[in-house]
C-alpha cells in the first residue's frame, strides 16, 4: 500500500482516528456511501473504502444518531490511543 504521510485510505483514516472498532466497519460503513467530502470547495461522496484523504478535507457522516463534521488535520501512522486518535481531526462547527 502506498501511502504520502499526508494521504490516507477513508476506511484506514476513520479506523485510526477511532469513529469504529474495525476497518471492516469502517469499509462497510464507506461501501455503503454514507460519508460527504468536501475538498477544495467540491462536495462529493466518498464512495469508495481506498479513497484517498488529506489534510484539510472535511467529512460529514451520521453516527451513533448524531452528525459528525470534522476537518481532517494529519493521516497518522497507527491507531492509537483516543489521544492521539483527536489529533487527527477538528470539529468543523
Amino acid at each position: 500500500m502506498s501511502e504520502t504521510e499526508d494521504a490516507c485510505r477513508a476506511d484506514v483514516w476513520l479506523w485510526r482516528a477511532r469513529f469504529f472498532k474495525t476497518r471492516s466497519l469502517a469499509c462497510k460503513f464507506v461501501e455503503e456511501g454514507r460519508i460527504r467530502l468536501t475538498r477544495g470547495g467540491v462536495e462529493s461522496r466518498v464512495d469508495k473504502p481506498s479513497r484517498s484523504l488529506k489534510s484539510g478535507d472535511v467529512l460529514v457522516f451520521g453516527l451513533g444518531g448524531r452528525i459528525i463534521a470534522v476537518r481532517v488535520l494529519a493521516s497518522g501512522e497507527r491507531r492509537g490511543p483516543a489521544s492521539e486518535a483527536r489529533e487527527l481531526y477538528e470539529a468543523v462547527g
